[in-house]
């Protein structure tokens, strides 16, 4: 509220920012209720725990412009230390409560990116890069070296129903538990905004944007990384205890460089450049994780074939796309496009129809030709050892790629006309005010 002499003016109350946090608070309470099977809760517990962690990567990726191969470490050496102040809370030697244990797992992770930390961000960009990855690596092969607090490859396991309950919550039954992740996932959320909007938040974009400036103005870059890389070495801790919760087990898995390699690929994917990107990004990662790679053995191939189109295509991730296509509804022109979205979804159904049943087959004669040359792919029977399906695979694929082609040339000129439109609507909007 400002007061200029007797007039006040109010600033504008943001509706709008109440409504998206209020429907993301909704979302999660109700999703539980909605997909109320043992596979759908473990997945959204698992949801919760990944948009924290993805949230917290894009601190530094897309905040801070720094690109980090050894983010697990910080998650990962959380759920060590939540899971180790579990069992010492099932021994009695320590009095704590369960829902508390985040915490705890959350400040391991801020001290050790404290202590590992200030090496990593004495430099940046590709150095920066390559001292996580060391930092990784090291801390992996440590694991495996010190079986006596990291469990060796059997990993260490606990119970999380120890201690007194609260109002009868126990935290045995798969959807106590979800809540409490649900609380720590909007919390940790609502925090890592607030950061973004914080005046250390805005110097963080600026050195991400224009270093040299910012050490001409009289800031210390590497502090101001260093400080960003603790609150996100906290919020990785936060993410790794509630994984332990879940699981009530820890192996050195969760500090390999396959987990950092999955943070850095969803966050790119749902977005870095949008704070709700990584939320996106999240999601997707356990679908994949759980879901996708149930239904093929080849998911990873699928998946790196997707990342690649996606650096090509659209390297601000899927959040840039929606907000592309928001803007362009707001000049009222989404319309003309939704007939080639359409064209282009199911020319891109039919590429992968054909490509995905070669895949299929090559997979199959490698790994499961013990049960027979046939094998079933979108309701079809394909032979892997007939040239008939090889020639029908082949077909398709070629069809759909000709398909794919005209239709995104179409989509191209369609959507730079557009762009052009609104570029002029803008400049006469600017030039009637």
């Amino acid at each position: 509220m400002h007061h200029k002499g007797n007039v006040y003016r109010f600033r504008p109350y943001n509706v709008g920012r109440w409504i998206v946090w209020g429907l993301y608070a909704l979302v999660m309470l109700v999703a539980p209720l909605m997909f109320s099977s043992s596979l759908s809760l473990t997945m959204l517990s698992q949801m919760g725990i990944a948009i924290i962690a993805c949230l917290a990567f894009n601190m530094l990726l897309g905040q801070g412009g720094m690109l980090s191969f050894g983010h697990a470490v910080y998650s990962g050496l959380g759920s060590f230390f939540a899971i180790h102040t579990l069992n010492l809370i099932s021994k009695g030697s320590i009095v704590l409560p369960v829902s508390a244990i985040p915490l705890v797992a959350g400040a391991f992770g801020a001290l050790f990116a404290v202590l590992l930390g200030y090496v990593t961000t004495k430099k940046a960009g590709t150095p920066f890069a390559m001292i996580t990855l060391g930092v990784g690596e090291l801390v992996w092969a440590m694991s495996l070296m010190f079986p006596g607090f990291f469990g060796g490859e059997g990993g260490i396991s606990g119970n999380r129903v120890a201690g007194q309950p609260f109002l009868g919550v126990t935290f045995g039954p798969q959807i106590q538990l979800y809540y409490l992740i649900a609380i720590y996932t909007f919390v940790c959320t609502v925090a890592m905004f607030a950061f973004t909007r914080t005046p250390l938040g805005r110097m963080l974009n600026a050195v991400r944007d224009n270093p040299e400036r910012v050490e001409f103005v009289g800031y210390n870059t590497q502090i101001v990384r260093y400080i960003a890389f603790i609150a996100s070495g906290f919020f990785m801790g936060i993410s790794g205890g509630l994984a332990a919760l879940n699981f009530e087990i820890v192996t050195a898995e969760v500090v390999n460089a396959a987990r950092s390699g999955a943070f850095l690929l969803f966050t790119f994917l749902g977005g870095a450049i949008f704070f709700f990107g990584p939320i996106i990004g999240a999601v997707l990662m356990v679908l994949a994780l759980v879901l996708l790679s149930e239904l093929t053995q080849a998911w990873l191939l699928y998946l790196g074939v997707v990342f690649t189109f996606m650096v090509m295509y659209a390297p601000g991730g899927i959040s840039s796309l929606i907000m592309m296509n928001l803007r362009v509804a707001a000049f009222g022109k989404l319309r003309p496009l939704l007939g080639s979205y359409l064209a282009l979804a199911g020319t891109a159904f039919v590429v992968l129809a054909g490509s995905g049943a070669m895949i299929e087959m090559v997979y199959h004669l490698q790994l499961n030709q013990a049960l027979g040359p046939e094998l079933k792919f979108m309701g079809a029977t394909l032979n892997a050892k007939d040239l008939d399906s090889w020639f029908g695979a082949a077909f398709v694929l070629a069809v759909g790629v000709a398909m794919f082609e005209l239709t995104r040339r179409q989509f191209v000129r369609e959507w730079g006309e557009i762009q052009e439109w609104i570029e002029k609507e803008v400049k006469r909007r600017e030039a009637a005010l």
